[in-house]
């Protein structure tokens, strides 16, 4: 029996792909819990345009991520720390700040975007990746200086 998958199935296949399965696998499983449906010709003609709003879609975030992207390339952030009397961090800078420090410049992402190998634990500049959906990568440059009291 021939269904057209309606979400990624592992080990079956990605979102409408049109695939040979067992009747019974399709009945009994894929077609009630709404992973796939028969393939007959209307829904044939109907996956025809639904893979190409699809396309347009991911053409149109490509577009807006790369904006993003475009935006946040080469930005510099700049974060304050306390140290103690052998210029050592009180605290390592870790995914999570830098990603707090870009919400207050507006740039939303998650910590899991930024690619950091370990904590940063000392003064200076460092080069940090950022990732995104469609395989897009860009870099920016986190500066760590002393805070210094204001008192």
């Amino acid at each position: 029996m021939q269904v057209i998958l309606l979400k990624d199935i592992k080990n079956l296949g990605k979102k409408y792909d049109i695939k040979e399965v067992k009747s019974g696998y399709a009945m009994n499983f894929l077609i009630p819990q709404n992973l796939a449906k028969m393939a007959t010709k209307k829904s044939l003609s109907l996956l025809k345009k639904e893979r190409e709003v699809e396309k347009n879609r991911a053409k149109e975030e490509l577009k807006n991520l790369q904006i993003s992207v475009d935006k946040i390339t080469g930005q510099e952030i700049l974060i304050p720390v306390k140290v103690g009397a052998q210029k050592e961090l009180f605290e390592a800078i870790t995914c999570q700040k830098i990603a707090d420090k870009l919400k207050e410049m507006n740039f939303s992402l998650k910590k899991s975007q930024i690619k950091l190998e370990k904590p940063i634990k000392e003064l200076g500049e460092f080069p940090v990746k950022i990732s995104f959906d469609h395989g897009l990568e860009t870099e920016i440059r986190v500066i760590i200086i002393e805070e210094k009291d204001l008192n």
